[in-house]
């Protein structure tokens, strides 16, 4: 180890603490939400066509057709789902 630079180490129980965090973060759960959304619709249209569209041409499409709707109707499941008295954070 060099005197010049300072220890860098991160141990296993940190790596896997924030991992377990940012999977159990809200903004994860989002993301992996909206992906699975952008998946569904990459297959569907690539089947409607007749061809894989590719990721990032259902993204685009996916974003400029259905995603304010998606995630208002997201944010009202979600307002059901939560428990009386719970207030987001």
């Amino acid at each position: 180890m060099s005197p010049f630079l300072p220890a860098m180490t991160t141990t296993t129980t940190e790596t896997n603490g924030s991992r377990e965090f940012v999977k159990q973060s809200s903004l994860y759960q989002e993301f992996l939400a909206e992906r699975e959304e952008i998946l569904k619709h990459k297959w569907i249209e690539s089947e409607r066509l007749g061809y894989d569209i590719g990721f990032e041409r259902a993204l685009l499409d996916w974003i400029r057709k259905h995603r304010d709707s998606w995630r208002a109707a997201r944010r009202a499941q979600l307002a059901t789902a939560m428990p009386a008295g719970e207030a987001k954070k």
